[in-house]
């Protein structure tokens, strides 16, 4: 069974920063294109970062471009999602996500949720 788990979410003060980790098995990474996707309370689920599965293409929503940055380890089948500069507004449920790569480009995955696996999420609070 496919798997993917995130870890390294919790508590940050407004203009800290947190990285954020998903591991992934059971499945060949380098196959899919893998993103993060986060759902605040009352709020639909959304892309905030997302990368190709061969080329290095990267999507970031406005919201996020220059404080988050997504990088993959494809040896370790590991995500990461950097995350600087938070703000109140980043407070979510983040979720590591998978598409096999013939099936969207890394921009559609993103901004349609177009997501063949999903992680079980992990909570991210910007507060003081």
């Amino acid at each position: 069974q496919v798997q993917l788990v995130e870890s390294g979410g919790g508590l940050v003060q407004p203009g800290g920063s947190l990285r954020l980790s998903c591991a992934a098995s059971r499945f060949t990474l380098p196959y899919y294109h893998i993103g993060w996707f986060r759902q605040a309370p009352g709020k639909e689920r959304e892309g905030v970062s997302c990368v190709s599965s061969s080329d290095g293409t990267t999507y970031y929503p406005d919201s996020v471009k220059g404080r988050f940055t997504i990088s993959r380890d494809n040896a370790r089948n590991t995500v990461y999602l950097q995350m600087n500069s938070l703000k109140p507004e980043d407070t979510a449920v983040y979720y590591c996500a998978a598409r096999w790569s013939r099936s969207s480009t890394v921009h559609s995955m993103c901004q349609n949720r177009e997501i063949d696996y999903w992680g079980q999420g992990t909570q991210v609070t910007v507060s003081s």
